[in-house]
């Protein structure tokens, strides 16, 4: 009875020690996010370590394995402008504010220009570090209707034909977010995959609010919707979506000025968590007992399949 004992216990230990080396880090899989920090206050940015940092996938907390501070020479960026070619001519005085944004931008960020026109984007400039010659490919958009389309199809279609790089990739959208493809209401098929897209390429999405053109630029229905649909697109990407009304933002400056804000207080995040047998979405949270201070991060992460 004895020797049975010892065996029993020797199985029962044998199955803990099993179920303990298939939750080890061991078998986890390094996954990144770009997370920016933000004061509470607007001003004042502090500096985070490593161990300020907490990420969560429920009530389990997951290891951070790193913490890079996205300056210096770590400050790569490869970043879109897109403009909606159905948005009202009034993007055209805003054309100015835009240019400055990009010549202001650090020596390390490359930008792109391209436009939004059915269901696909006009690459006017690849992100190029050369800021005048990117600032001199913008344009007034076209305001036809005949360009009018989803503009979340033709986020889509640019993530895809998006080379992956070292650098963070980031996106500025201005734009109505009216779909006409997507419908009107809560749920809009092309922005949730554009989300998806986005989401599994690590890309942020910002968004700026101007209207469109036709019906859609002064019905409040239309444009009510697009705005939530920018809105969710831009958080759960960490980003933000810049908003102030129905009408045309007397200037885009103010929103500029925030964005680049967040462009030079962003990190690079590494953390380990353990695959499902599938590849698949799943939510995180970050916190930091930091006072004063708000990590925005995209709410989900792509993890592959396990092997």
């Amino acid at each position: 009875m004895r020797n049975l004992h010892f065996t029993v216990t020797g199985l029962a230990i044998s199955a803990v020690l099993a179920v303990a080396q298939n939750k080890s880090p061991a078998s986890a899989v390094p996954l990144r996010m770009v997370v920016t920090v933000e004061s509470h206050d607007g001003k004042n940015v502090p500096v985070l370590n490593r161990e300020d940092v907490m990420i969560f996938q429920g009530h389990d907390r997951e290891q951070v394995t790193e913490w890079i501070p996205l300056q210096g020479d770590r400050a790569g960026l490869d970043l879109y402008v897109l403009v909606d070619d159905a948005a009202n001519s009034s993007v055209g005085i805003q054309l100015s504010d835009i240019r400055r944004f990009i010549e202001e931008q650090p020596a390390a960020a490359a930008i792109g220009i391209g436009y939004l026109r059915n269901g696909i984007v006009e690459i006017r400039q690849t992100p190029t570090l050369d800021h005048a010659k990117a600032a001199a490919a913008l344009r007034i958009p076209m305001s036809s209707i005949g360009t009018i389309a989803s503009p979340y199809m033709s986020l889509s279609e640019l993530i895809k034909h998006w080379p992956a790089g070292s650098m963070r990739r980031e996106v500025v959208m201005i734009t109505s977010g009216d779909d006409p493809l997507g419908g009107i209401g809560p749920s809009n098929p092309y922005a949730d995959a554009a989300t998806d897209d986005a989401q599994r390429a690590g890309i942020v999405v910002y968004a700026i609010y101007t209207p469109g053109i036709g019906h859609a630029g002064h019905s409040y229905w239309r444009e009510n919707w697009g705005q939530n649909h920018l809105a969710q697109l831009a958080e759960e990407t960490g980003a933000e979506a810049y908003v102030m009304g129905f009408g045309p933002p007397v200037s885009f400056a103010p929103y500029l000025e925030d964005l680049a804000q967040h462009l030079s207080h962003q990190y690079l995040l590494t953390f380990l968590m353990k695959p499902e047998r599938k590849a698949s979405f799943q939510s995180v949270k970050l916190r930091t007992e930091v006072p004063n201070v708000e990590l925005i991060a995209p709410n989900r992460v792509y993890v592959p399949a396990g092997r």
